[in-house]
């Protein structure tokens, strides 16, 4: 069977991560994506190591499912096209900032009269109503301003990124969410409608899911930050032979770790006696933890632990995910033969549904692969088409040689 998206239509003019990335997702779930890029392509078909010009790993990790149409949308018969193509989809998302969608009259009121179901998304820096809504902004700048680079002063000594992009990742899933809303909305009430979703406040929300802590309340009860996590001890542990994770988290966990590592007296400890005491007293457990954690070597601990209810794992390198026992049970890394770039290695469609399997519905397209085709679809006669080709306000994989 189809995917649960099967028949949904979606316009992504989306660049980089953020907004690509949802697109894959919405794709893999059947969604039939079409990538609207400008003539020079996506800014990540050029950053990482590549076989081919323009098909660069990391655009590969974001663009799969999709087919590709070249628009330069700052040519009328660019816009034109975008309108025309808009007439039949269900959804078009952009990350434009509102001064550039406007100076490109690419606002939700232009598509809105050419089809009012339409789902109209545009993910960016900061919300617009606000005094950076104007402002351009990047994972970088969205990890120093939500919080997040600050916090990571309690293990580093000074504020740093994470080595992710979790502000791009976070907000994507947040595209993901909001898209899926407004389309059931769609589908109660007959209209599409505008939604925002903006970096910063995507991630200030998530960031302080656990650290509004005492700000919560109003006076405030105790500072911002959860106290158990702002702890520099909190990390995997120095075993005998390497590192490992330990989390005995509840009650029953932390009985059971004691029994099984021979300390039944730690049980009966009072700072640790339930999750209340152990987290007013999360320096002494975390020290005890690490302690215990030294004596075993990393099999030792799977070995102890492998029929417990207690949290626990190895430290794996990126190089380990390649062959993780869990990974490799469920089928999760894809090798593909792709028709220009060869043997590729991708990973699966995180979730799977019962009667509406997910599945990749297309390897990653090469800049304007799907032009004509996209073109043809949506009405254009083949002289159109030629003029377009020709003005440079279209483009195939075949004229980007």
């Amino acid at each position: 069977m189809a995917g649960p998206l099967d028949g949904v239509r979606i316009l992504d003019c989306t660049t980089v991560v953020l907004g690509p990335w949802a697109a894959q997702q919405l794709g893999d779930l059947g969604a039939d994506v079409i990538k609207i890029e400008p003539p020079e392509g996506d800014t990540t078909r050029v950053l990482g190591p590549a076989r081919n010009p323009g098909m660069a790993a990391f655009y590969l990790g974001c663009n799969r499912s999709k087919r590709s149409i070249v628009l330069d949308l700052k040519q009328e018969a660019g816009r034109q096209a975008l309108f025309k193509l808009a007439e039949t989809a269900d959804v078009i998302m952009h990350n434009y900032r509102p001064e550039p969608a406007k100076r490109l009259g690419v606002e939700y009121e232009k598509f809105e009269k050419i089809n009012p179901r339409i789902v109209y998304l545009a993910t960016y820096g900061y919300r617009a109503a606000g005094p950076m809504g104007s402002k351009a902004a990047y994972d970088d700048i969205i990890q120093a301003g939500s919080g997040l680079a600050a916090l990571q002063t309690v293990v580093a000594g000074q504020p740093r990124f994470l080595p992710t992009i979790v502000a791009d990742k976070t907000s994507s899933n947040g595209v993901v969410s909001a898209l899926l809303a407004a389309l059931f909305a769609r589908e109660r009430t007959g209209k599409g409608q505008s939604v925002e979703v903006p970096m910063y406040e995507t991630l200030v929300s998530f960031v302080m899911v656990e650290h509004l802590y005492g700000e919560t309340f109003k006076p405030a009860l105790d500072t911002a930050g959860y106290k158990r996590v702002l702890n520099k001890e909190r990390r995997p542990y120095p075993s005998k032979d390497g590192y490992f994770a330990l989390l005995p988290y509840t009650d029953n966990h932390w009985r059971e770790f004691c029994t099984l590592v021979g300390r039944e007296d730690l049980a009966k400890d009072e700072r640790f006696q339930g999750m209340a005491n152990r987290l007013k007293n999360v320096e002494q457990y975390y020290a005890t933890l690490a302690g215990l954690c030294a004596e075993r070597t990393n099999a030792e601990w799977v070995e102890l632990l492998k029929n417990s209810n207690v949290p626990h794992g190895p430290v794996n390198t990126l190089e380990d995910l390649f062959v993780d026992p869990q990974l490799e049970a469920t089928g999760f890394w894809k090798d593909v033969d792709h028709p220009t770039e060869g043997k590729l290695r991708m990973p699966d469609i995180p979730p799977r549904f019962s009667k509406t399997p997910a599945e990749v519905t297309r390897l990653q397209p090469r800049l304007g692969e799907h032009s004509v085709e996209v073109l043809t679809e949506a009405g254009f006669t083949q002289a159109e088409i030629d003029a377009m080709l020709k003005s440079g306000a279209t483009r195939t994989a075949t004229t980007n040689k």
